[in-house]
């Protein structure tokens, strides 16, 4: 019973999918492979029940369940069956994706999908794929970009499985990369990517600090990781909206585009440069490779897309003694009606200081309230 309400439910999505901007030989060849994946689960418990199991497999095994089970009684995150199973891999990557943008302008070219609204990337499980489409953008003047993604979510659609060429990442990376996408069954905003991204990479990074602190305790090694990581990701996130900002003020001049070519080159290389100056003494920086990257316009697009005011949530969260679950209720329910959800954590920031500083000072609160009259 269970496997047939999954295919009825699978052709539901695959119909509404149809009639979205893709085509069906996309929409047909993606539903196949993730038909794939879901027809190779396994129940994790079942797995950990293989007397051959390596001993390295079996650990990750278990942290899997743990994460899930934190995530669900201690974040409050809408888990469902996700990550209780496990499916195998036949290939090295399991994704590409996608990002464009002008040559001349930091806005992302867009997919309009009928569930979610418009997407500022595609996935593609094949790499030609992605690399016909990109040539297509290139060849009406779009820079483009084309990585690899280590997971993705199916938005609660599905009960998505841990994929096993996961396993090869630390612990803490792999705690990360699932609290990022359990979010996402959480709280998606349709036609809001890099709102969805930023917070969901807010809430994988914030939560894995807060999992190894408890499991491990304050200061351990894992916790220690984890803790540097996010560290990082922030830092690289100022610097990459430093950059943006150049690239923006550039963009807005009255210059011939040739100009403004050479003058994008110029910026990108000298950030390129800073950024290897200031990773420097610390070669194993996450983000140390950005130095040697060939940066454009959208590769700047999707490192917007993941890391945008990561700060924002930050001071949500230091502004509720860094407590991520109430932190994570009161940005949903700011954004459940607004038109964009940033201004709408910005508007929640300003509250959330004005009631700190209310009761820092009872007079200010007085003063306030009878203004307000």
């Amino acid at each position: 019973m269970r496997t047939l309400l999954k295919s009825c439910r699978a052709a539901v999505l695959l119909s509404l999918l149809l009639v979205s901007a893709c085509s069906p030989f996309y929409v047909l060849r993606a539903a196949y492979e993730e038909s794939k994946i879901l027809w190779r689960r396994e129940p994790i418990e079942k797995a950990l029940e293989k007397p051959d199991l390596d001993p390295e497999t079996r650990e990750k095994f278990k942290l899997v369940l743990e994460v899930r089970e934190y995530a669900r009684d201690r974040l409050q995150l809408n888990v469902g069956g996700s990550y209780a199973s496990y499916s195998y891999i036949d290939r090295a990557d399991l994704t590409y994706v996608l990002t464009a943008a002008p040559k001349t302008e930091l806005r992302p070219y867009t997919w309009w999908f009928l569930i979610v609204g418009h997407v500022p990337y595609k996935g593609f499980f094949y790499e030609e794929d992605a690399k016909a489409e990109a040539d297509r953008l290139e060849s009406h003047g779009y820079d483009t970009y084309v990585r690899t993604s280590p997971a993705f979510s199916t938005l609660g659609w599905f009960d998505d499985p841990l994929l096993t060429h996961l396993l090869k990442y630390d612990k803490v990376t792999l705690a990360t990369v699932i609290f990022h996408e359990l979010f996402h069954n959480t709280l998606y905003v349709g036609g809001a990517g890099d709102f969805n991204e930023s917070l969901a990479n807010f809430v994988g990074g914030t939560a894995a600090i807060s999992f190894f602190r408890d499991r491990y305790g304050e200061g351990s090694a894992e916790h220690a990781r984890a803790v540097r990581a996010w560290e990082e990701e922030v830092e690289f996130s100022r610097s990459v909206r430093k950059l943006a900002d150049s690239l923006r003020e550039l963009y807005a001049k009255d210059l011939p585009t040739d100009e403004k070519l050479r003058l994008k080159d110029d910026i990108l290389s000298r950030g390129r440069k800073e950024w290897s100056e200031q990773t420097a003494p610390r070669p194993q920086h996450r983000f140390r490779g950005f130095s040697q990257m060939k940066v454009n316009n959208a590769v700047m697009i999707h490192f917007r897309l993941y890391l945008k005011e990561l700060d924002l949530f930050e001071s949500v969260y230091q502004a509720n003694g860094k407590d991520l679950t109430h932190s994570i209720e009161l940005i949903k329910e700011a954004v459940k009606n607004a038109e964009e959800p940033f201004a709408a954590v910005r508007e929640l920031t300003k509250k959330l200081r004005s009631q700190i500083s209310e009761k820092n000072d009872p007079a200010l609160g007085a003063v306030t309230a009878s203004t307000s009259r």
